[in-house]
């Protein structure tokens, strides 16, 4: 298996596959506020003299159910795991998108249904309690859409850093699911109720436009395209290697793999259909570059998960999504690079190390952890530094448990031009951001850092 894995063929053909490309983000962010913008035109063009404080209350509420209607779109299409924002964008930034935009439009939400009814309560003359049950049962698809404001509700609650914290995972990524009911609950009594709708054939067109867009992404996405993909490639678990104290590797065998089209540096979502695991989706990267019917994932056990790993046995079927992730060597834009690891975070440093392109000379591996016994795949990483004259590296704590840090001066007492170089990062939280701001430090811009966090 490990000359397989080290294949120089393997090799040129992941780089082969290598296109350097530009990141979509701004042009994206830029078209959701043309969005918002014309949403704020829709208001805008349906809204008369605004005179009295229930005038004001009621528009306020419009605008702000408007505002909330388009987030929440925007929110599902995050969700979708749409390729050109995944592989391009990255998986961390994505995700960060998302929870920000989910928790605009709860703030939205809140606020539309406060706003409404406390106008149309001072326009009755009633008490806002009273108010709110005659809307809710009164008015056409209010019912169903007072329900989905709740679980809408439900779910930004559960999803609080607090709370998410003390959840285990499975509980909350099952919960975040009903999202997509909410907002079908939601969705009708927009249309039903809403001034900028009722009567207006355009504007309702365009709104139909926008949910069926993002509705038709999250299906083909979440659904059709893992559904294919695991049934055309038909994977299952070959091997399960230890590689280090509570570190294994899994092989998973299948058809065809190099076909996927994952990157050195990507990751999947994997669900192993094993007892106690088959409830489980967890990323995990690639810790070698894919072969035609061989794909590796080095994991170590930080939970249920993870731990569970070690035990699973040869041909247990295996359910994956993907490729995801931008931290490939599409993102490098200058010849030389510095790869920097830490504990479990070499598994897409190593993949990269063996396919980046690019004189071995250029190339430079530093690799944190713990003890020289909790340097994973070390002996794969001697052999390709070996093969490509690559500089490899490591910082282990010392006999007293001193912990070497990575500070500026050494990285420039390592790499007197590093402000010359791409830099991959990969590893825990703590160390990310450490060697990040030591990388800032000693003058490497922003934008040749590269990292994803894979922090659930």
């Amino acid at each position: 298996m490990t000359t397989l894995l080290n294949s120089r063929a393997g090799r040129r053909q992941a780089m082969r596959r290598i296109r350097p490309r530009r990141s979509p983000a701004v042009p994206l962010a830029l078209l959701s506020w043309a969005g918002a913008a014309a949403v704020l035109s829709l208001w805008w063009r349906n809204t008369p003299n605004v005179d009295g404080t229930a005038q004001w209350l009621t528009h306020a509420g419009r605008l702000s159910g408007l505002l909330g209607g388009y987030v929440l779109a925007l929110v599902v299409l995050q969700m979708a795991r749409v390729p050109a924002l995944e592989r391009r964008v990255g998986s961390d930034r994505v995700a960060r998108w998302h929870a920000m935009s989910g928790r605009y439009a709860l703030c939205l939400i809140v606020a539309h249904v406060g706003l409404i009814v406390a106008g149309y309560a001072e326009q009755a003359g009633t008490g806002f309690v009273d108010q709110g049950v005659t809307v809710v049962m009164d008015y056409p698809d209010m019912v169903e859409a007072a329900v989905g404001t709740a679980v809408l509700v439900v779910i930004g609650l559960v999803s609080a850093g607090t709370v998410r914290r003390r959840l285990p995972y499975e509980v909350w990524y099952y919960l975040h699911l009903f999202t997509y009911a909410a907002v079908f609950l939601t969705f009708w009594h927009q249309l039903a109720t809403g001034a900028e709708f009722v009567g207006h054939e355009t504007a309702e067109t365009a709104w139909y436009a926008l949910y069926g867009t993002v509705t038709a992404l999250a299906l083909w996405y979440r659904l059709l395209v893992p559904l294919r993909l695991n049934l055309r490639h038909r994977m299952r678990v070959a091997a399960v290697v230890p590689e280090a104290p509570g570190v294994v590797s899994v092989l998973i065998k299948g058809r065809k793999l190099h076909r996927i089209g994952a990157q050195a540096g990507q990751f999947f979502r994997w669900r192993f259909l094993a007892p106690g695991m088959r409830w489980g989706s967890h990323p995990y990267s690639l810790s070698a570059p894919p072969r035609p019917e061989l794909l590796r994932i080095t994991v170590k056990a930080v939970g249920g998960h993870s731990t569970g790993l070690a035990s699973l046995e040869p041909g247990t079927r295996v359910w994956a999504e993907g490729p995801y992730g931008a931290m490939t060597a599409a993102r490098r834009s200058r010849g030389k690079v510095l790869m920097i690891a830490g504990g479990a975070g070499i598994t897409p440093i190593r993949a990269l190390f063996e396919t980046l392109p690019g004189k071995g000379g250029d190339l430079t591996l530093l690799y944190r952890a713990r003890s020289v016994e909790d340097l994973a795949l070390w002996e794969e990483l001697k052999q390709i530094a070996t093969e490509r004259g690559a500089r490899l590296l490591y910082a282990v704590n010392g006999p007293d448990g001193a912990r070497p840090e990575i500070t500026a001066e050494r990285l420039r007492q390592v790499l007197p031009d590093i402000e010359d170089h791409d830099v991959y990062l990969c590893g825990p939280p703590g160390l990310a951001e450490h060697a990040y701001g030591a990388l800032r430090e000693a003058g490497v811009p922003d934008r040749r850092i590269h990292h994803e966090s894979f922090e659930l």
